[in-house]
């Protein structure tokens, strides 16, 4: 019994998960978890890295979600983003520019 309680957990978790990926509604509007990152400093270093065909479909996004927004729609249930097709594009290129950030820091108190 007690090896099973780690699956059971995981699945329990996992089902939490996408429970709360819904909840939070973004997706209904077809946007992506790291669409709705905020953009500080690090995240605009960020973008500027990404390859510009994954650029585009971030700007097509956002630009349709702020479209649906204003008009108060949702897309139809098929097109909203699913939990197991959002992908993390731009958390890479975020922790480099951290990563980056913070030994140029470190290197700067020297």
């Amino acid at each position: 019994m007690a090896s099973r309680a780690p699956v059971v957990t995981g699945r329990l978790m996992l089902g939490f998960r996408k429970w709360y990926y819904n909840l939070c509604g973004f997706n209904k509007l077809g946007l992506m978890r790291d669409d709705t990152i905020y953009e500080d400093s690090d995240v605009k270093e960020a973008l500027k890295r990404l390859p510009e065909n994954v650029y585009n479909d971030r700007t097509f996004r956002i630009k349709r979600a702020l479209d649906l927004s204003m008009k108060q729609q949702l897309l139809p249930k098929d097109q909203w983003t699913k939990f197991e097709e959002d992908v993390n594009y731009l958390t890479p290129y975020l922790e480099e520019v951290i990563r980056e950030r913070k030994e140029r820091e470190e290197w700067m108190k020297k």
